[in-house]
């Protein structure tokens, strides 16, 4: 692999971290809201 393309290969795999990175947050985003909504329905 020449120089050019392993940094083409560096800036692909830097834009697809942070977009595996997001979507984790996001799920624990969505997990937490979920837990969050059951316990105040098994507050009632």
């Amino acid at each position: 692999m020449d120089s050019k393309s392993q940094v083409a290969d560096a800036k692909f795999h830097e834009k697809q971290k942070p977009a595996k990175f997001d979507k984790k947050q996001q799920l624990e985003k969505l997990r937490t809201e979920y837990l969050k909504k059951k316990q105040k329905q098994t507050d009632k």
